[in-house]
């Protein structure tokens, strides 16, 4: 498919075509990653791993870990 690519302020625009979207699962606001490689420029989709809480509370360590913080004196109602 060829397209043009059009000025977008200081910028130039690389209008992705819908069909390319929808099999590509690009939207507005999705990251890419933008590479050079022999000459060539590749727009890659990038997808944002999900995580469980069990996965990321897996991975805390005593090395990691945080000391608790002072907050100062009680003041309201909380109970500590």
């Amino acid at each position: 498919m060829q397209t043009t690519i059009q000025q977008w302020g200081n910028s130039l625009a690389l209008r992705i075509p819908k069909a390319f979207a929808q099999q590509t699962r690009v939207k507005k606001g999705s990251l890419v990653n933008l590479t050079l490689k022999n000459g060539r420029v590749i727009v890659e989709p990038l997808t944002r791993r999900k995580y469980t809480l069990r996965q990321l509370v897996s991975r805390i360590t005593a090395r990691n870990r945080h000391s608790e913080t002072n907050w100062g004196r009680h003041r309201g109602k909380e109970r500590w």
